[in-house]
């Protein structure tokens, strides 16, 4: 006997695409990247890293958006653009490469 299956309907769902954003201001918040990114679409998180030394931002961050459309028009929209005086650079954000370890410090 053969059973049958109904139909599943599966919503297609788009992977967030990571944005790579340089020359931030160094006083810059998350929200503050949410609000100024969320014309261009919907803001997934934002990560600011911090130094490790001096626990200060490191005056770049990365901002996920829900996908490539909301991404590519928040480049277009953004790279290059002004923010708090300073001329920020915004392209989609690469896989970091191999470093070879670091010498210790002392």
């Amino acid at each position: 006997m053969r059973r049958r299956y109904p139909f599943l309907l599966l919503e297609f769902t788009c992977m967030p695409t990571k944005l790579f954003v340089g020359g931030i201001p160094f006083r810059t918040s998350d929200e503050e990247l949410r609000q100024y990114f969320s014309p261009a679409g919907e803001v997934v998180s934002v990560f600011i890293p911090m130094d490790r030394e001096t626990n200060r931002p490191r005056g770049f961050a990365f901002v996920e958006m829900t996908d490539d459309a909301a991404a590519d028009k928040a480049i277009s929209m953004f790279d290059g653009a002004d923010m708090g005086g300073r001329k920020i650079v915004v392209n989609k954000a690469r896989p970091m490469e191999e470093r070879p370890p670091r010498a210790p410090r002392f």
